[in-house]
């Protein structure tokens, strides 16, 4: 399966009885949900629930605006609102008597005002209007899914990149394990020599090691982020609707991250090396987050 972007753009055009035609154009962006939101003539509700039903059945995630605009062409007539200008006109004289002014309204700027004319679209009957716009809004959506197709396979490309040098510092991470652990060895036997020296107590000294041990392997964490890298090139690969699944994923890794870091603190040596490859993988892991948000 595809992976696909929530973010897109198409438009398509019908006509409507050789007196009219109309526009209709779908945007999406990024959202956790399906949200659909439409700009659509009056009197519209019949066809934007047949709409609604046909966006539910094709997308699953993403901010939807569907914009219909109806285009007359030339067929249009005007009607002239009398009450408003009527009411200017009589305003005009009223203030013209007042001052002693002699001066007549002029008739172009009465008719620029807003609302001075009304214009009337032709009539379209909704059982030839609703099954046009109907195909046409499959089109543009077909058109829509083919550009989030496209910046889904960019991101994938993306992801997989990241997810590589995310691998990448894992092996570093391993390649520095053994000398971070004689590290902690050494630490471990000054701490003990210390105990000894004062005053011996077993229980202390095990409970001094048990700490350093715990807190020097960072074999686990290895293990957890390769496995969580796997599967994410396995959804990758996979494809769908996989934008949650992946977004899970990243956070487990960062976590998983930050653990080892925290093993890896206050030392010196190749534990700065370390802390140095886990620094880049939260760099990549954050990267991949911000494309991972656009993905349906």
């Amino acid at each position: 399966m595809t992976i696909r972007s929530m973010t897109g753009f198409a438009q398509t055009k019908g006509q409507l009885n050789g007196q009219a035609s109309f526009t209709l154009s779908l945007k999406s962006v990024n959202h956790r949900y399906l949200d659909v939101h439409f700009r659509m003539p009056s009197n519209s509700d019949a066809l934007e629930m047949k709409l609604r039903r046909l966006f539910k059945e094709k997308l699953a995630r993403g901010h939807l605006e569907l914009t219909l605009n109806l285009e007359r062409d030339g067929s249009e007539t005007f009607s002239l609102n009398r009450a408003l200008v009527g009411g200017y006109i009589q305003a005009f004289r009223a203030a013209a008597a007042e001052f002693g002014l002699a001066a007549d309204p002029d008739l172009n700027t009465v008719l620029r005002l807003p609302g001075a004319l009304d214009a009337s679209a032709p009539s379209v009957a909704a059982e030839e209007f609703e099954p046009l716009v109907l195909a046409k809004a499959e089109e543009a959506l077909a058109r829509l899914n083919q550009m989030r197709e496209q910046e889904g396979g960019e991101i994938a490309r993306e992801l997989n990149e990241r997810m590589a040098h995310v691998q990448q510092a894992c092996d570093g991470v391993r390649k520095f394990r053994g000398s971070v652990q004689q590290i902690y060895t050494d630490r471990l036997k000054s701490r003990m020599q210390e105990l000894v020296g004062s005053q011996f107590d077993p229980e202390r000294i095990l409970q001094e090691a048990a700490m350093l041990v715990d807190r020097s392997e960072v074999q686990e964490e290895l293990v957890r982020l390769e496995s969580h890298v796997k599967h994410f090139v396995a959804h990758l690969e996979q494809g769908g609707e996989v934008g949650k699944k992946l977004d899970f994923l990243l956070q487990e890794m960062n976590r998983e991250a930050n653990t080892l870091l925290s093993k890896t603190s206050g030392l010196g040596g190749d534990a700065l090396k370390i802390t140095e490859l886990g620094l880049a993988m939260k760099a990549e892991i954050e990267k991949a987050r911000e494309q991972v948000q656009n993905l349906e």
